[in-house]
């Protein structure tokens, strides 16, 4: 089981030196990231499926939304409510709607 710590105030994220971050969401006791290259990255507490990962694990440690990457969607905006992940995605482009926008 990850150890969760819970942050009462503002605090630095431990992610990796050389990731870009473009978005910062913070849950009740999850967090997620959105980087410059479109990836989503979440950790934290897991126990509804917030952290997006297919299952309700915890994780104290930032890791990539993997599903997000193997449907070719590039992650624009990510918002965390209390116990809940919402991600705007870009579509991969297709022969007849190169730029579709979508909510997922």
């Amino acid at each position: 089981a990850a150890f969760i710590s819970i942050q009462a105030f503002p605090a630095l994220l431990d992610l990796p030196q050389d990731m870009e971050v473009s978005t910062v969401s913070c849950g009740s006791r999850h967090t997620a990231v959105v980087t410059r290259g479109g990836e989503l990255y979440t950790w934290g507490w897991g126990k509804y499926g917030q952290l997006g990962h297919g299952n309700n694990t915890s994780s104290d440690r930032a890791r990539r939304v993997e599903h997000l990457v193997a449907e070719g969607l590039w992650v624009e905006e990510v918002v965390c409510g209390p116990w809940t992940t919402y991600v705007r995605v870009r579509e991969p482009r297709g022969p007849q709607d190169p730029q579709t926008t979508s909510a997922a």
